[in-house]
């Protein structure tokens, strides 16, 4: 089932920050919050660790997004580890400004050790790897054996790692990674994403043995107060 929130427009590529992390008590931060505790009910009896954001298009404000969700599960105390696997277009080393000089591509093609390439932030529970270097073959690297026994280890050392992921209609990366990781979040755009491509997504993600717990609506012009905001939940399917 579809899990959605509404709030106020995402800011531009050029503005994007952490207000989890800067304003913590405003009510956007609020509104990342709930996520968090969605995610957590949504897969409370599934022992679920590893989580895909994506998007139907490109711009359509993951990337803000799963940073922000990254951080409030860091503040709650959770040992988090927020990868950036798109491979093409990454934003996380900005987000968080931090050097991308180094990152999953080093892992996986030099085979250079995770401490070379994690990266700290000011929570300690919050570690990011940047993508690293856009290697020629961003689809095969995600795909690779390399990669699953990467996951597989990380998952041993954190109690939830989220990967940021390219779109999925653009490019086969996102569906690639699907059936790796144990929940992935669509993110769409109002008034942007047209409902067939959101469908074609879901669509595509599925037929890679993804399962999609939930979306979140972005960039909806709200009526009343600016960061006022709604969200439901589903019920799981029994």
């Amino acid at each position: 089932m579809f899990k959605f929130l509404k709030r106020k427009k995402q800011n531009s590529p050029e503005t994007r920050h952490l207000i989890t992390q800067e304003d913590p008590k405003s009510p956007l931060a609020e509104a990342y919050r709930t996520i968090r505790t969605s995610m957590h009910y949504a897969t409370a009896d599934d022992n679920a660790k590893i989580f895909m954001f994506t998007s139907a298009g490109p711009g359509e404000g993951k990337s803000t997004t799963i940073a922000n969700v990254a951080v409030t599960f860091a503040q709650a105390g959770t040992k988090t580890l927020l990868i950036d696997c798109d491979l093409r277009k990454p934003v996380q080393h900005k987000i968080f400004h931090i050097s991308n000089s180094k990152g999953l591509t080093n892992l996986l093609v030099d085979k250079r050790p995770l401490t070379e390439v994690l990266t700290l932030t000011p929570n300690d529970n919050l570690q990011v790897l940047p993508s690293g270097p856009i290697p020629p073959n961003p689809s095969e690297l995600l795909g690779s054996r390399a990669m699953q026994n990467l996951l597989a280890s990380l998952k041993e050392n954190y109690d939830l790692i989220l990967i940021d992921a390219p779109p999925t209609i653009a490019v086969t990366d996102a569906p690639v990674l699907a059936g790796a990781v144990d929940g992935i979040v669509l993110i769409l755009l109002s008034k942007a994403v047209k409902t067939d491509l959101a469908l074609e997504a879901k669509a595509r993600l599925e037929q890679a043995n993804g399962k999609i717990i939930g979306a979140i609506l972005n960039g909806l012009e709200m009526s009343s107060q600016d960061y006022s905001y709604y969200y439901y939940y589903g019920e799981k399917e029994s």
